[in-house]
């Protein structure tokens, strides 16, 4: 079994976010939160609850096209059982971004009603977008709006400052920087997020990562490591000598005929993180207490 040492990051900024999604929760009458589907026990922030002071909640299972569908399926299941406002979707391709408008308008059916009585019949809904980083709010924000309208790059830290953006239909989001916990207690959680790129991978043993997310693959998504890299080594194998495979089966070959497998790594890593690997979900309700 791989073993890595404990994964901590936050970086300064971080608490700049939480004071500032605090700050603002007075503007707005919903929160969005953006959770990755792949994950969507470890991407959703336990501090939330406490920060958004009980503010109606939708969470948006984002980047489903590259999780498995029939468990992502299970785990809308499984929010809406629990009293939770949840859709899935992919904001990059746009699939499942039609749910957004009909299901913050269900959220909220009590308190526009309430307006409606008052006169307030066209008054904007004011809603404020958290997660953590590059689970994919600013995708999210950009389609909603019609065009690029928050800046988006694949790695977590961009989006630095707030960001009010008016959407159709009568809604204004206020965008936030991703913004983690202060400390993991949880670290099987911790290695999810830095398998799907949530944690910069600058304080990451990424060997060590690769090693760990080959095990899980290699016993629950053998067919997608066969597909891909054409190892065929029976289950429970070590992820060293996974990873080792997948350096000869792509030629990443150094002097003497040994792997180069941090090069190994960084292209599992990345090809997960792509999507290359198919479509597939670290977290399976059966298996999480949340």
């Amino acid at each position: 079994m791989a073993e890595i040492r404990s994964i901590q990051w936050f970086p300064g900024h971080m608490t700049k976010t939480r004071r500032m999604i605090t700050a603002n929760l007075s503007l707005v009458d919903a929160v969005v939160e953006i959770l990755d589907a792949r994950i969507p026990v470890s991407s959703r922030n336990p501090e939330m609850d406490r920060l958004t002071g009980g503010k109606p909640r939708l969470l948006i299972l984002n980047k489903s096209d590259m999780a498995d569908e029939r468990t992502t399926q299970q785990w809308l299941h499984r929010l809406r059982r629990s009293g939770c406002a949840a859709v899935a979707m992919d904001c990059k391709s746009g699939k499942g971004v039609k749910q957004f408008h009909p299901a913050l308008r269900e959220l909220l059916k009590e308190q526009i009603a309430q307006w409606r009585a008052k006169g307030l019949v066209n008054r904007l809904i004011h809603v404020m977008v958290v997660g953590i980083p590059n689970v994919g709010k600013s995708s999210f924000i950009n389609k909603m709006a019609g065009g690029k309208r928050a800046k988006v790059e694949d790695r977590p830290g961009v989006t630095r400052t707030k960001q009010w953006v008016k959407l159709g239909d009568g809604v204004e989001m206020l965008d936030t920087p991703g913004v983690l916990w202060p400390k993991f207690d949880d670290q099987q959680a911790a290695q999810r997020l830095a398998f799907t790129g949530a944690i910069n991978d600058d304080v990451l043993d990424i060997e060590a990562l690769a090693m760990l997310l080959l095990e899980y693959l290699h016993e629950a998504y053998p067919q997608a490591l066969t597909a891909r890299y054409k190892i065929n080594l029976p289950i429970g194998t070590e992820g060293r000598i996974l990873l080792e495979e997948l350096g000869r089966k792509r030629g990443m070959l150094v002097s003497g005929g040994e792997v180069n497998t941090e090069r190994a790594a960084i292209t599992l890593l990345d090809e997960f993180r792509s999507g290359k690997l198919g479509r597939i979900t670290l977290e399976a309700p059966e298996n999480e207490g949340a």
